[in-house]
């Protein structure tokens, strides 16, 4: 008997997705705050460097 696992492989690859979504959800809540501070930090010295080499 042959059997057509395709339906099993998606609901996989469905429930994948689903778990890195949680967990991409949870870290940006828990480091949100920490991740915008770096990224003002980030932006701040790039303007500063920009600024002083033009």
């Amino acid at each position: 008997m042959i059997r057509d696992e395709r339906g099993a492989t998606a609901i996989e690859y469905g429930l994948i997705v689903g778990l890195l979504g949680v967990v991409v959800i949870t870290a940006v809540s828990l480091l949100g705050d920490q991740l915008w501070q770096l990224l003002q930090m980030v932006s701040t010295t790039i303007s500063t460097a920009s600024g002083e080499a033009g």
